[in-house]
């Protein structure tokens, strides 16, 4: 039984806490591999990426002229995604979506590719970050990174005024990103408040550039929030680690900038999934369903003052999100993180030739599917290689027994990689904590069901599970909680309700 002062005699010190270690006993207890076997290794000697490249010069468009960027976290080395923008005639834009072709230096059964099956994705703990792929390719040799010739799928979308797409197309090509942005610095220059970037000084025609990105990101957000997609505020919270030392929690705030490249990713991932549902090609869509927890949804709107139909409305959810960021701004993230957890998560799942997609609720898109992160997700490097068996009219590469084996897999070990990086939160957030018990703090209410009840801290952005006078709480409440026990080594962090 879980004992609910679990902190307060804990082994723990003020002296230094090395959780690398806890780290990989949570990768190894949760079914993951940290470390890639010699056959991979093996495998990883024998990259040569200019023989590859080489190989595929005459069977990919050249588009390294091109003001390719990206825009990622600072400190990212496994950059799957550059985008390039182009004003056209009538009003329309050309966006261009290079994704990193992992399938190229990848090929399916190889000791590589089952390494990369056996965990399906990039786990970011915060402490220590477990790619799918070994570093040499997913930070070098298939990473988009800055200055570097690479082969790249390429979604190419025309835009209209309206956010319509107008046409697509996807083919190979060869990029290379110019720019290596991040979403702070991009987001605060976009908003008004950054100053401008030293890699517009290198690159006159970047800041240009950047602001058609942003203006095609507006087109497409519109015309999904008219169609009832849910924008969200949600608080993503991470660690800062300095030498092994926990000092801080940092938020990641949306900015204009993230909201840029989701916009992009939203409508690369439903050209891609529509793309291979019109040519009758069996793939892997994510699909969100109709959410089970509406009527709490309708609740929630109610107290705020604002009425929601009884039935799931992503149109009308939609409009009220808006209402509520514009009304309440400085605790929209809460609300959007209660709302977000009564959706439900996403998951995998086979789309045969003929059958009716089911759609993913939140974003209001009917065709979704994982194709834009191939170094970081599995199902993306699968969805890579149907996308180019298709459009080089080659058979599939998979059955559709071996797509519903990898759909299967992919959601059951991102279930597990969910609980490691939440385990590694907490025990971070414990660190921060331990010294703190008995101290009171305002909490929201992020789980309430018969495996306990969860609240989220407002400062600092730490979760826990309420031990006493749980009772009767639900989803989306505010609450004043007590700290009882913060314990880094089995990631507990206790509280009481007052």
């Amino acid at each position: 039984m879980r004992n609910p002062l679990s902190g307060e005699n804990s082994t723990m010190h003020e002296d230094f806490v090395d959780l690398r270690p806890l780290a990989f006993r949570a990768m190894a207890a949760a079914g993951f591999a940290t470390h890639p076997a010699s056959d991979v290794q093996n495998e990883m000697q024998a990259v040569d990426e200019n023989s590859v490249l080489t190989s595929e010069a005459n069977a990919v468009q050249d588009l390294r002229d091109l003001l390719w960027s990206s825009i990622d976290n600072p400190e990212s080395r496994d950059l799957d995604q550059v985008e390039f923008a182009k004003r056209e005639v009538n009003g329309a834009i050309r966006l261009m979506v290079g994704i990193a072709d992992v399938d190229a230096f990848v090929p399916k059964d190889s000791a590589t590719d089952r390494f990369a099956h056996q965990n399906t994705t990039s786990i970011y703990t915060g402490i220590e970050t477990f790619p799918m792929l070994p570093r040499r390719l997913s930070e070098a040799a298939t990473s988009l990174l800055e200055g570097e010739e690479r082969l790249a799928v390429v979604v190419d979308l025309l835009i209209e005024p309206d956010g319509a797409v107008q046409s697509s197309t996807v083919y190979r090509a060869l990029v290379r990103n110019q720019a290596k942005l991040n979403y702070e610095e991009v987001g605060a220059w976009l908003e008004g408040h950054g100053d401008s970037l030293p890699e517009f000084e290198r690159l006159p025609s970047l800041a240009e550039q950047v602001r058609l990105q942003d203006e095609t990101a507006h087109r497409l957000l519109d015309l999904r929030q008219k169609a009832g997609a849910l924008d969200f505020e949600t608080i993503e919270a991470s660690p800062i680690v300095v030498n092994g030392t926990v000092m801080d929690i940092r938020v990641n705030a949306k900015n204009r900038a993230r909201s840029l490249i989701e916009s992009f990713m939203i409508a690369a991932n439903n050209t891609v999934a529509e793309l291979m549902h019109t040519r009758g090609i069996t793939s892997i869509q994510r699909v969100v369903r109709t959410p089970e927890r509406w009527s709490r949804i309708v609740e929630i709107a109610a107290g705020l003052g604002e009425t929601l139909p009884p039935t799931p409305d992503s149109r009308a959810l939609s409009q009220f999100l808006v209402h509520q960021r514009a009304a309440d701004p400085l605790h929209f993230p809460d609300l959007s993180l209660s709302v977000v957890k009564l959706l439900g998560a996403g998951e995998y799942t086979v789309v045969n030739k003929g059958a009716v997609e089911e759609g993913h609720f939140g974003l209001a898109v009917l065709g979704y599917t994982h194709s834009t992160a191939p170094n970081r997700r599995y199902a993306d490097l699968v969805i890579q290689r149907l996308l180019k068996s298709t459009t080089a009219s080659a058979p599939p590469p998979y059955t559709e027994s071996e797509l519903t084996e990898i759909a299967t897999h992919c959601n059951e070990r991102a279930t597990a990689a969910r609980k490691v990086e939440r385990r590694m939160r907490k025990a971070a957030a414990a660190v921060l904590l331990h010294r703190r018990i008995g101290d009171v703090f305002d909490a929201l209410v992020t789980g309430a069901s018969n495996k306990g009840t969860y609240v989220r801290l407002l400062n600092p952005p730490a979760e826990g599970r309420v031990l006493r006078n749980e009772a009767g709480l639900d989803v989306g409440e505010r609450v004043r909680v007590r700290l009882l026990g913060a314990n880094p080594e089995n990631g507990f962090i206790d509280f009481e309700a007052l």
